[in-house]
C-alpha cells in the first residue's frame, strides 16, 4: 500500500466493535493523558499536575496521567485505548497517526513563546572535542542517541547527521545507548559517555533549572534546523462533544480569563516547559514523513553494500515516496 494512502487508511476509526463497547471507547467516565517521563515520574506528577486539574475543572471529568518510560509506551497505550489524550514528539506522533489512527488537535509552544526547538549534540566541558572528532568514528568514543521515536533525538540526528554524513551509528562508536533527554545529558555531564544528542528544551530548561550544577558541566557542540513543537493528539473514537470540549480548553488555557487566571496557568505551563497552544492537525507531520525518507535515501547512497542497480531502485521508490508526500502536503497545507 502506498504511503499516503496508509497513512489516511490509520485514521478511520476500526470496525467491528459491539455498541456498548464502541460507547464505552468514544464516551469514557474518565480521561487518561499520555506523558513521556522525560524525568522522573514523581516530578512529572508535579510538574503537570495543576494543568491536568485544570483540564479536570475545564472538561467537568476526571483527568488521570498514564506516564510511559518511552514513546513506545504512549503509542501503545493509545492503540489500546489505555490513553485518550498524548503529549508526542513529532516523530512518535508519526507512529502513533500510522499504527493508532491518532488525530493531532493542538501543537504546543515554547515557554519563550517559540514554535520551535533544536536537537543538540553535546560533550563535556573539558573533553576538548568537537563536531568533526565525534563524527571521526573511530570508535574511542562513547555516544548517547535518543529513544528511536524520538524526533530531537533520533530522527534529526540521524538526518542532519549521521545520514549526512554517510555513517551508520551503530558503527561509528565504541558503544551507543539509547536513552531520553535528561539521561543522554546526566550520562555527559558525569562523564558516562562522551557526546550525546538531546532537546534544546532538555538541555536549557529542563536541566539547567533543575540541576544547574550538571547543566554547567555541558558544552554543544552542534545544532540542528528548527523542529517544529511538540503535537498533542486524541484518541479517534473520542465522541465530538468531547473533542470539542478538549480543544475548548486548550485554546483558552492561558489566554482567557481574569489577568490573574491568565498568570497562573500561564505559571503552570510554564512548570512543563510549553506556552499556549495553537491548533493543529496531522498535517503537522508532513515534513517529517519528508524528513524521513530523506533519512533513508541518505544513508542508502552512502551504502556500498547495496549494487548500483540495488541503490538506484530503491532511491526510485523513496522519490516516489517524497513526491507523493509533497503532494498530500500542497493539497492539505498546515496554514
Amino acid at each position: 500500500m502506498k504511503l499516503i494512502t496508509r497513512i489516511a487508511a490509520s485514521a478511520a476509526i476500526m470496525v467491528g466493535l459491539s455498541g456498548p463497547a464502541l460507547a464505552e471507547r468514544e464516551n469514557p467516565e474518565e480521561l487518561y493523558f499520555g506523558i513521556l517521563s522525560t524525568e522522573s515520574s514523581s516530578a512529572q506528577r508535579e510538574k503537570w499536575g495543576p494543568f491536568l486539574e485544570a483540564m479536570e475543572a475545564s472538561l467537568g471529568m476526571p483527568v488521570k496521567p498514564f506516564f510511559a518510560a518511552d514513546y513506545a509506551g504512549v503509542i501503545e497505550g493509545m492503540r489500546f485505548d489505555k490513553v485518550d489524550v498524548v503529549w508526542y514528539g513529532n516523530k512518535s506522533a508519526m507512529v502513533a497517526v500510522d499504527r493508532a489512527g491518532a488525530e493531532i488537535f493542538a501543537q504546543t509552544t515554547e515557554a519563550t513563546g517559540d514554535r520551535g526547538y533544536w536537537s543538540v549534540m553535546v560533550t563535556h566541558k573539558d573533553s576538548g572535542l568537537t563536531y568533526e572528532d565525534v563524527m571521526a568514528c573511530n570508535k574511542d568514543l562513547n555516544f548517547g542517541i535518543g529513544d528511536p521515536n524520538s524526533t530531537s533525538g533520533f530522527l534529526v540526528p540521524s538526518t542532519f547527521v549521521f545520514a549526512k554524513e554517510g555513517v551508520n551509528p551503530k558503527d561509528c562508536f565504541k558503544t551507543l545507548r539509547n536513552a531520553n533527554h535528561e539521561t543522554n545529558l546526566i550520562s555527559v555531564a558525569t562523564k558516562q559517555v562522551d557526546a550525546a544528542v538531546a532537546s534544546s528544551t532538555g538541555m536549557y530548561s529542563r536541566l539547567k533549572n533543575a540541576k544547574p550544577e550538571l547543566f554547567a558541566e555541558l558544552k554543544e557542540i552542534w545544532r540542528s534546523p528548527l523542529i517544529a513543537s511538540d503535537p498533542m493528539a486524541w484518541r479517534p473514537e473520542l465522541d465530538e462533544s468531547i473533542k470539542s470540549k478538549i480543544m475548548y480548553f486548550f485554546m483558552t488555557y492561558g489566554r482567557q480569563g481574569t489577568d490573574e487566571e491568565v498568570a497562573k496557568a500561564r505559571k503552570n505551563l510554564a512548570m512543563i516547559d510549553m506556552g499556549p497552544f495553537i491548533p493543529s492537525s496531522n498535517a503537522q507531520l508532513w515534513p517529517f514523513y519528508e524528513m524521513d525518507q530523506i533519512r533513508q535515501r541518505m544513508s542508502i547512497e552512502g551504502d556500498d553494500t547495496y549494487s548500483d542497480d540495488e541503490r538506484t531502485a530503491k532511491i526510485l521508490e523513496i522519490n516516489t515516496k517524497i513526491e507523493e508526500i509533497r503532494a498530500a502536503a500542497a493539497a492539505r497545507p498546515r496554514k
